[in-house]
């Protein structure tokens, strides 16, 4: 069930090092690659099936063979190493366990696209994971892995381990580009894509570090390998981070199509007591989804036929203890704080989504006001210059359809019912008194 590939080194013995990840076949793929000619690695990463694993799940190679290779300008790759989604937490303990898989990713997937310069853009307070990557690097540096003709290969490639200033916004990739450049981070407009005009108005590819880190086991074990292990249409192995209610919460890596049953079990399932109440698949900006989809294989189709989006695979697990209007208010406030306020919709939307939801939570209100969440929602939705409003609005809409019922009894509460202060006598919907 499990397929431990990234996550197979973690328990080494310092791992993070160069000589640990040597010992353990590292760079071996690279050595592999540069002896093979670009287009031919574009060409496995595409016959591998590897998708996106930062959210969107759009096919990689498909993304490297978008670069204009008959444009003059430089070729750069950036990987998006901004982790901020809420519940979201694989690529942090990656690149802590195991860095230089990540670094020899970035180094094939240049080599791939012809870039000579790369940039690792990492979220600012994880100072640990900023200091670790930096020392890796300059391990990669002075083991002729980095800098000028890469073991003799006549490739010449220079990696920057660039800390952000810690804003969600920057995980949207062309806000990343414009932070990296100096700018204040905000979306730009689209068209041109990165593809054409990136950093520095230049060809860029921009990956998630776990779309990097999965290149080298690609190159090493064949397209054909990682395409066995998944479904039809979501081939390979992933990080899923589960969170929450679970007994032994952590990271598994296994298949895409395993269901959230069998990563609970794994997890040694709900704690004592209690039940599984709601879930998200992919982090707080994708609809939650309940215990009637325990057996939903997590892959990209199945979870978007089950009305959410397998995001980052960010699993969080809440029992029957939680109130779920709380938890959206609070993924809502989130998305106010973090909205770059470029776009009225996401600016003001977030702004009075948060009024509404709060003034539910406390049992003010009426029913209308779902109402009023509902067509704030549809007015952010598609409306807003990048996906953060979209998100914003998934775990509303998902609550409203999912828990209408508990909105009503905050109303006839007049408060959470599941407040511990409040009256013991009161049962919300659903629940024995």
């Amino acid at each position: 069930m499990l397929t431990p590939v990234l996550s197979d080194g973690w328990d080494a013995e310092q791992s993070w090092t160069l000589a640990s990840y040597e010992e353990r076949g590292g760079y071996q793929a690279l050595r592999k690659a540069l002896a093979t000619d670009p287009d031919d690695v574009i060409a496995a990463v595409k016959e591998s099936g590897l998708r996106g694993r930062g959210g969107a799940g759009f096919p990689t190679g498909m993304k490297w063979g978008f670069i204009p290779q008959d444009n003059p300008n430089p070729k750069y790759l950036v990987v998006n190493a901004d982790e901020s989604e809420p519940g979201t937490c694989k690529d942090t303990p990656l690149m802590m366990a195991d860095p230089h898989t990540l670094i020899e990713g970035v180094i094939i997937s240049s080599y791939a696209i012809r870039a000579h310069h790369a940039f690792i853009y990492v979220r600012g307070e994880i100072l640990h994971v900023v200091r670790r990557l930096q020392r890796a690097v300059q391990e990669a540096y002075l083991a002729g892995h980095l800098g000028k003709d890469v073991h003799g290969s006549g490739y010449d490639l220079d990696l920057v381990v660039h800390a952000g200033a810690g804003a969600y916004i920057c995980g949207e990739e062309t806000a990343l580009l414009d932070s990296l450049e100096g700018r204040r981070g905000q979306p730009r407009l689209r068209p041109p894509f990165p593809a054409v005009a990136g950093l520095y108005a230049s060809p860029t590819v921009i990956n998630n570090v776990e779309s990097i880190a999965s290149v080298p086991s690609i190159v090493a074990n064949g397209a054909d390998w990682f395409a066995s292990m998944g479904t039809e249409k979501s081939k390979g192995m992933v990080l899923y981070s589960l969170s929450g209610h679970v007994r032994h919460p952590g990271q598994f890596e296994a298949p895409l199509g395993i269901t959230l049953r069998e990563l609970v079990d794994l997890a040694g399932g709900i704690r004592t007591g209690h039940e599984l109440k709601f879930w998200t698949p992919g982090g707080s900006s994708t609809p939650i989804l309940t215990a009637e989809h325990l057996d939903v294989p997590l892959d990209y189709e199945a979870v978007g036929a089950a009305g959410s989006m397998l995001g980052t695979r960010a699993l969080q697990v809440f029992d029957d203890t939680v109130c779920v209007v709380r938890a959206v208010l609070r993924w809502t406030e989130f998305y106010k704080h973090e909205s770059c306020g470029k776009c009225t919709p996401c600016r003001e939307g977030t702004w009075w989504l948060v009024q509404t939801l709060a003034r539910l939570e406390r049992g003010e209100g009426s029913e209308a006001d779902l109402d009023l969440l509902l067509d704030t929602c549809d007015n952010i939705l598609g409306r807003s210059f990048c996906a953060l409003g979209d998100g914003a609005t998934s775990p509303i809409t998902s609550a409203i359809q999912h828990f209408r019922e508990e909105f009503l009894d905050h109303l006839r509460h007049g408060g959470c019912p599941f407040d511990p202060a409040a009256s013991t006598a009161f049962a919300p919907a659903g629940a024995s008194a």
